[in-house]
């Protein structure tokens, strides 16, 4: 087990083995949340608002539906897409997970 001062002003520092294990690098973004017992810490991407769409635009104009896609009632797609995104969020919480 690593043991972590808090130092003045409420900083602290992360130990070596566990920034390179993280591969977190000085600027990047921790999310806490207190559970039961102490506080978890988790490393978090934080991109720019107006890059993010940018990039959200461009992805969605270079999808086109299938015939079979676009003969699906609207609420349909909508629901499928919602299935897939979330599937793409679990695999990638799971990825950052694993060491």
């Amino acid at each position: 087990m690593t043991l972590v001062k808090l130092r003045k002003s409420a900083q602290l520092t992360l130990p070596s083995e566990i920034r390179e294990a993280l591969q977190l690098a000085e600027g990047d973004y921790l999310e806490a949340e207190i559970v039961q017992g102490g506080v978890l810490l988790r490393p978090v991407d934080v991109v720019r608002r107006e890059a993010a769409w940018r990039r959200i635009e461009e992805a969605m104009a270079s999808v086109h539906p299938t015939p079979e896609q676009a003969a699906k009632p609207l609420d349909e797609q909508e629901r499928e897409i919602l299935e897939l995104v979330d599937e793409a969020r679990r695999e990638h919480a799971a990825d950052r997970r694993r060491p």
